[in-house]
């Protein structure tokens, strides 16, 4: 019963580490992505005058 228990307990806290990782992994890849868009927005931008012409 105790081995049960604490085999139960190590699954829940190993599935619990892999779903955090995972959101982990979504959210530096979001930033990331933010980061490029803002980087390519701003090269963009490099070239233009104050009224957005080139």
């Amino acid at each position: 019963m105790k081995t049960t228990s604490i085999g139960l307990l190590a699954a829940l806290v190993l599935l619990t580490a892999c779903n955090t990782v995972e959101g982990a992994g979504r959210d530096i890849e979001s930033a990331g992505d933010t980061i490029a868009d803002t980087a390519k927005d701003a090269k963009d931008d490099a070239g233009r005058d104050e009224d957005g012409r080139d």
